[in-house]
């Protein structure tokens, strides 16, 4: 592997994302990261949710995709209704997008142990791209815009369950006056996952999250992974779509409010001679959870 290659391989890469739909950053630990997607997930962990997000996708390609996300949600006091807030900036090459939405959840009680949720998201995208050479015929200006957009969701489970559906940005947007393709387009989420008993202090979690967009490959991730002691959780996933990928987490609650968690990703598409793969940690804050409401703890989604 020269100097050249990593150089051509990166270019590909970026090009092909420029001249693409903007579409919103995927995250191997998708199911710490709900409400990026679904906004009726506001307020379904029964108590305040703070999740930091960092995603340093093929690390060593030069302007490689590099994702940082803060997200904020809790219930209020008469419990049907979540309020939630989450900020997402995306890097990639010469291209930084930045998403802040607010989310609004109303649920309704379906039994004493499953809640169904409707969603809602507002806000603006700010797409920017910094021109490093103003000679370049191709990209002759800079771009910083702001675009309004809103979203929909609808979610349903219990404590050991659930699945959901959503559009977390439904108006096609030009970010950039049509000088050259950036489109944030409509993307459509199913998402789903269940928590079975397979021994006294293990449980086994699959989950499943899907993306559609128009104009874009069709992405599938699929998530198996096991739970030791109420504390610990190690598993494996994979992607299908033009970049696929194998993968491997695990997070661990460290203390009584706090989760720290750990993916790495190792593609399998061309980029894969010229990357050390994909590196992804979060961390949640969550304080002490109510014990009122339909759904009891613990919560594993």
């Amino acid at each position: 592997m020269n100097s050249i290659q990593k150089i051509l391989a990166a270019a590909s890469i970026l090009c092909s994302t420029l001249l693409s739909a903007q579409q919103l950053p995927q995250f191997t630990q998708y199911m710490y990261n709900t409400i990026s997607v679904n906004p009726a997930y506001a307020g379904s962990r029964e108590t305040l949710n703070v999740t930091l997000l960092h995603r340093n996708q093929w690390q060593g390609l030069e302007g490689n995709p590099r994702t940082n996300t803060l997200s904020i949600h809790a219930p209020l006091r008469n419990k049907r209704i979540g309020l939630g807030l989450s900020y997402i900036n995306d890097r990639l090459g010469f291209e930084n997008s930045n998403y802040v939405y607010g989310d609004f959840s109303y649920t309704v009680p379906v039994s004493n142990t499953v809640n169904m949720s409707f969603g809602l998201k507002g806000g603006f995208t700010n797409y920017n791209l910094q021109n490093p050479d103003a000679a370049d015929p191709f990209f002759n200006s800079n771009f910083n815009s702001w675009s309004p957009n809103f979203g929909a969701g609808f979610y349903i489970g219990s404590n050991r369950w659930y699945f959901g559906a959503s559009s977390p940005r439904i108006l096609n947007t030009d970010l950039n006056d049509g000088e050259f393709q950036a489109l944030e387009r409509n993307s459509y989420y199913g998402i789903a996952g269940l928590v079975l008993d397979i021994a006294r202090n293990v449980k086994f979690r699959p989950t499943v999250i899907a993306k559609i967009t128009n104009g874009a490959p069709a992405t599938y991730d699929a998530t198996a992974s096991f739970l030791f002691g109420e504390k610990f959780w190690i598993g494996a996933s994979y992607r299908v779509n033009d970049a696929s990928n194998f993968g491997a987490l695990m997070d661990y609650q460290i203390s009584k409010d706090f989760r720290l968690g750990y993916a790495y990703d190792l593609p399998t598409s061309e980029v894969r001679p010229y990357t050390g793969g994909t590196h992804e940690v979060f961390l949640i804050f969550e304080p002490g959870k109510r014990k009122t409401g339909p759904i009891k703890s613990p919560r594993y989604f």
